[in-house]
């Protein structure tokens, strides 16, 4: 009972701190790591929760890269693949490479294996903190795509290090290059044919079932169900979750409005609660980390502090170097960093997350004859000083940076593409009026002439003449009226149902019934 009574205060206070976060104009991923440091030294509560760390990864990272993923796409992928490379392979492997020697030469008995699995724990940025850190701010959604991109698939390369090197440390055996590459690409393939299989027995049942709730649903046991299979036969859990999602948002139709709707609010939620458990628990294992280095805390955080810089400066050198190839070799056009403005804000943007936190908490305690796993208190502790160094500071500072760099202007040059599909938008429903005027009877074309006027000025992102800002001010003007008075009998409507539902003698189901189709004919109106 304890252990539900701090979950569920944990989500209560990651729903009170992001409504702070939207009043305060500030990123709720930051805001969830005070959270979990005013979790930390709250007297009474459990040093942390008894969770099997083997159930971190599962119950952590599925949701998360799921709801993340399915705001990408395929397409921007494939105009992408050199940049995933780079960033979520070689990049990540760099990462890994300077902070397992760093820690190598400054942590005491911390051993090679156990270095490198310190550094992949500390070397994926998360995609989930990027989006609600810089998605906040006016930054080039090229930018942002790039950052998502690195996210989404840096995570596999960084487990399947992790994880050979654990091993390596719990049965006492050294690293083998050659099996981490070729396990690593079979894992990946495996993963993608596991994640496209899926999706579509995924696509072919959600056909049959009509319930939009029971969709949704399914969604939420799909990322659990794909992550633990592929890791059953040893493929990537991580990528398969990616390609999963992927997959069914390709296939989702145009007319599936309703479902669109449902599923991204559903996600949202569960993006949002699952945050807020996951850096609560990091703030109670925190203190059980700080009980534990005692009168080393301050050598630790020592340690911990050039750990941070080597990360900062590792991606601040791979991104200058980024910016050289793709200045001498403009091969992709989306490409980025494409100035030195570029470069910094992405160098800035490598907040840790969700997977730092979930493979600090997985490492065992013991190793295999039953020994301490080495170092295993500062390498903890390590890792969160990571997260939180490469999240609190760019969350706080990054709107300051961008204003100051100047990127925003960027930004607003990229809201062409929006106007763009918002003429052909317009033109699609146009040509479609004007198909039904020419079949149209005689009593009905006027009606279409009014409404293929009222389209056009509506869908118009910048009126060309004075005659069309006229019409669209009219026509504004009566829709606004009348939205008012349609919201305003809604509302009533709405409150004489609740009045209903609460007088004895009404059948509750039949009033939530009228109130759920009134609902929808609100959420219609906005």
């Amino acid at each position: 009972m304890e252990a539900m009574v701090l979950v569920v205060g944990l989500m209560l206070g990651a729903v009170v701190l992001v409504g702070i976060g939207d009043r305060l104009r500030l990123p709720w991923p930051a805001l969830m790591v005070l959270l979990g440091a005013a979790v930390a030294v709250i007297p009474g509560l459990p040093d942390g929760v008894d969770l099997d760390p083997e159930l971190i990864l599962p119950l952590f990272l599925p949701p998360l890269l799921y709801a993340t993923a399915q705001r990408t796409s395929w397409a921007m992928f494939r105009a992408r693949w050199r940049t995933i490379v780079l960033l979520a392979v070689a990049l990540v492997v760099a990462t890994i490479a300077a902070v397992a020697g760093a820690a190598w030469l400054l942590v005491p008995g911390i051993g090679l294996t156990a270095a490198v699995a310190l550094g992949a724990m500390v070397a994926p940025p998360d995609p989930v903190a990027v989006e609600a850190v810089a998605g906040r701010v006016r930054i080039p959604r090229r930018l942002l795509s790039v950052l998502q991109a690195e996210g989404l698939f840096n995570d596999a390369t960084a487990l399947v290090v992790f994880q050979a090197a654990v091993l390596a440390t719990v049965e006492r055996h050294t690293l083998v290059g050659g099996e981490l590459i070729l396990s690593f690409v079979a894992g990946a393939l495996g993963a993608i044919v596991l994640g496209i299989v899926v999706a579509w027995l995924a696509r072919r049942l959600m056909d049959r079932v009509d319930d939009t709730v029971g969709r949704s649903a399914l969604t939420l046991v799909l990322p659990f169900a794909v992550y633990v299979a592929a890791e059953e036969v040893h493929a990537s859990g991580v990528v398969a979750v990616v390609v999963l999602a992927l997959q069914l948002r390709s296939s989702v139709g145009p007319d599936e409005s309703a479902e669109r709707l449902v599923q991204r609010s559903f996600w949202s939620v569960v993006e949002l609660l699952v945050t807020g458990i996951a850096f609560g628990l990091i703030g109670l294992e925190l203190r059980g980390v700080v009980d534990a280095a005692g009168e080393r805390l301050g050598e630790m955080l020592l340690h911990a502090l050039v750990v941070v810089a080597v990360v900062f400066a590792v991606r601040a050198v791979w991104m200058a170097g980024a910016l050289v190839a793709i200045r001498s070799r403009p091969i992709d056009a989306t490409g980025a960093p494409r100035t030195g403005r570029e470069a910094v804000v992405l160098t800035w943007c490598g907040m840790r997350g969700l997977a730092t936190l979930a493979l600090a908490l997985s490492i065992p305690h013991a190793l295999a004859d039953g020994s301490e796993f080495p170092a295993r208190v500062e390498i903890v502790l390590i890792a969160c000083t990571v997260l939180v160094a490469t999240l609190l500071v760019p969350g706080f500072t990054l709107p300051v940076l961008v204003k100051a760099l100047g990127i925003a202007g960027d930004a607003d040059a990229e809201e062409q593409a929006e106007r763009e599909i918002t003429r052909r938008a317009r033109e699609a429903a146009l040509r479609t009026l004007a198909e039904f005027r020419a079949e149209a009877p005689p009593e009905l074309a006027e009606a279409l002439d009014n409404r293929f006027a009222r389209f056009g000025g509506l869908l118009r992102g910048d009126p060309e003449t004075e005659e069309d800002r006229a019409r669209l001010a009219t026509v504004k003007k009566a829709r606004d009226l009348l939205t008012r008075v349609q919201a305003e009998a809604l509302a009533a409507a709405r409150a004489e149902v609740l009045a209903a539902r609460r007088e004895p003698g009404t059948d509750p189901e039949a009033a939530d019934r009228v109130l759920h189709r009134l609902d929808l004919r609100s959420v219609l109106l906005d």
